[in-house]
């Protein structure tokens, strides 16, 4: 089992930056893979970011360059670093564990970006 808890959302303005951090306990020699996902009001949920275990990075259309998701294995947190957010961006966003046999997810963090 694996069990993630995220942080950091909140309110800011566009232009603005928020880092997002996700603490993974459990099994955590399991995962494969660590992403970021989004799901706007009535959009289905996609992803953002995610970081494989060798450290390579995806990240979507919409937010390359602005985006960065990091791990700091030290601690067992991936983080998300949002700059120059935009009103777009507005959504809850969850961190997920791909733990080979199964995936996990948090309980997501709401991050709204006003205009």
């Amino acid at each position: 089992q694996v069990q993630l808890v995220e942080s950091g959302g909140g309110l800011v303005q566009a232009g603005g930056s928020l880092t997002l951090s996700c603490v993974v306990s459990g099994s955590t020699f399991s995962i494969n893979v660590m992403g970021w996902y989004r799901q706007a009001p009535g959009n289905q949920r996609e992803l953002v970011a995610r970081i494989n275990r060798d450290s390579s990075t995806n990240y979507a259309d919409s937010v390359k360059g602005r985006f960065f998701i990091s791990i700091n294995n030290a601690k067992n947190t991936v983080y998300l670093i949002m700059n120059s957010l935009k009103p777009e961006d507005t959504a809850v966003y969850y961190c997920a564990a791909d733990g080979g046999n199964r995936d996990y997810w948090g309980q997501g963090t709401q991050v709204t970006v006003s205009s």
